[in-house]
């Protein structure tokens, strides 16, 4: 089965790596005489394949990016850009969309306001499929942009051949819970050994699903000021999300804050220490449409000229996905520290080597398709999504795709939304054959071993109940005596 990009973390990070040394190769070759981040011309490599874009949300730099990529590859271009245009206005499904589409075309990028939209794509096709970002979960081709531009300027600035940012700071600003690139771009920067500052507009934190991702799965932990030792600077921040360089063992300190910072290398503990500003802003719009309408976004926090003069910010390059509306000022545009249209310009080469690696132009570019980790749920009599723009709870879409979770820990039983990534600990379990639940937690592995479709989990007693599911009473047991799986009474 082909590859496809859903989330960043489909893409090892040598894989990353040799898909950014392809668009290193592809701006050598073809670049614009006196503008090298730009390339320019036509090649002949995908000459016998065609791309289809689906965008079911408005898309300016995005679309026409992987179109001009696929166009200088040598490929051609097919497009469905307007929703009201194309039968998902009449109704038509995810899954039969990417079915009929898949007869006219050799690779899918999708975008939907939905999250977890682009999942149900690849699950129904044998083409790669690329998300183009899905609501407000993730838009992994924009990271590789942003982490491609991090990268040009490291190499620059500090002589390194390798992808490592673990000496580097990057500032997030804005909308940070509603942003999908910002989430993408957190978990590549924690996987790279980034410094991450969250800076938030007015309630507009990292997701809580996005903060236990990050410790979950990239190591990835927020230190508080007070948490430094021996620390000078007025200016530090109040917290800064870091990666230890070794395995973070939490259980080796007593207090919740102190483990984060003993977790550290000698080498991360001096270089917070003497971290002295930040090396990149990465800006994000008020996602107004993501709203619920009660913010209007009058507080926004915004980069302008006077923000730029303060110390910690002199050397600080900004970045931004576009577009734009008040939070960066037109005047940083003449500064030579604004890089986000070099950062767009590199959004071309970049999706250029990403659909030659997908469509295999280049065979040994990419390793067969990772198994997940985790071990899988799926009972579409059980637990649903609780997210409400999860794929999952769309009217359409909820007809045939069915809740799938990964158990993401045992210690309390903990599940991921496959589609969405919200996290969930269950607070009943049952079984499918019987349907009686119960608090009694314990016994879902057993179960789950033996016959894991007769494994039934619940968000709470009262979904329980509406599944047609009754609470299972047990017989009192004499001290000491362990009960048998299983067995019940009434």
């Amino acid at each position: 089965m082909s590859r496809s990009l859903v989330s960043i973390d489909d893409l090892a990070n040598d894989e990353i790596e040799a898909v950014f040394e392809l668009a290193d190769r592809f701006l050598d070759e073809m670049a614009t005489h006196g503008k090298p981040h730009r390339v320019r011309g036509r090649r002949t490599l995908a000459r016998d394949y065609i791309l289809s874009t689906l965008f079911y949300e408005p898309s300016t730099r995005t679309r026409l990016s992987f179109e001009s990529a696929m166009l200088r590859l040598g490929g051609q271009t097919i497009s469905s850009a307007e929703v009201t245009s194309s039968s998902a206005a009449k109704g038509e499904t995810i899954a039969d969309t990417v079915r009929v589409t898949e007869n006219y075309a050799d690779i899918l990028v999708i975008r939907h306001s939905s999250e977890g939209a682009a999942q149900v794509a690849a699950d129904y096709t044998d083409l790669p499929v690329i998300n183009a970002g899905d609501g407000a979960h993730e838009h992994p081709t924009q990271t590789l942009c942003d982490l491609y531009t991090l990268r040009a300027d490291h190499r620059q600035k500090q002589k390194k051949s390798d992808l490592s940012f673990s000496d580097m700071t990057i500032e997030l600003r804005g909308d940070l819970k509603h942003g999908r690139t910002v989430h993408s771009l957190v978990y590549g920067l924690a996987r790279f050994g980034a410094r991450v500052i969250p800076s938030p507009a007015p309630g507009c934190d990292l997701p809580d699903h996005v903060k236990q991702r990050l410790a979950r799965d990239f190591n990835c932990f927020p230190l508080r000021k007070q948490e430094v030792d021996d620390l000078t600077d007025e200016d530090f921040p109040e917290f800064v999300y870091v990666t230890p360089q070794g395995p973070h063992q939490r259980t080796l300190w007593t207090g919740p804050e102190a483990d984060v910072w003993f977790s550290l290398s000698l080498e991360q503990r001096q270089a917070l220490r003497e971290m002295k500003g930040v090396d990149f802003f990465y800006a994000t719009r008020f996602q107004k449409e993501r709203h619920d309408g009660a913010d209007d976004g009058e507080e926004y926090p915004a980069i302008d000229a006077e923000l730029m003069k303060a110390k910690r910010y002199r050397q600080t390059k900004v970045l931004h996905p576009l577009p734009r509306v008040d939070e960066l000022s037109y005047e940083i545009d003449e500064d030579p520290r604004g890089v986000y249209f070099k950062q767009a310009a590199y959004g071309v080469p970049v999706r250029m080597a990403l659909i030659a690696a997908l469509l295999e132009l280049f065979p040994s570019l990419l390793a067969d398709r990772r198994e997940s980790r985790y071990r899988l749920y799926t009972n579409s009599r059980g637990m649903r999504c609780v997210n409400g723009r999860c794929v999952t709870r769309q009217e359409n879409e909820s007809r045939y795709v069915a809740p799938k979770f990964w158990i993401v820990d045992e210690k309390p039983l903990t599940v991921r939304c496959v589609y969405c990534d919200y996290e969930y600990e269950p607070s009943h379990i049952s079984r499918a054959s019987t349907k009686k639940y119960t608090a009694e937690l314990g016994e879902w592995q057993d179960i789950y071993e033996r016959t894991p479709q007769d494994l039934v989990l619940f968000v709470n007693e009262q979904e329980a109940i509406d599944a047609g599911h009754q609470l299972r009473r047990t017989k009192k047991r004499p001290t000491g005596q362990r009960p048998v799986v299983g067995t019940e009474t009434t």
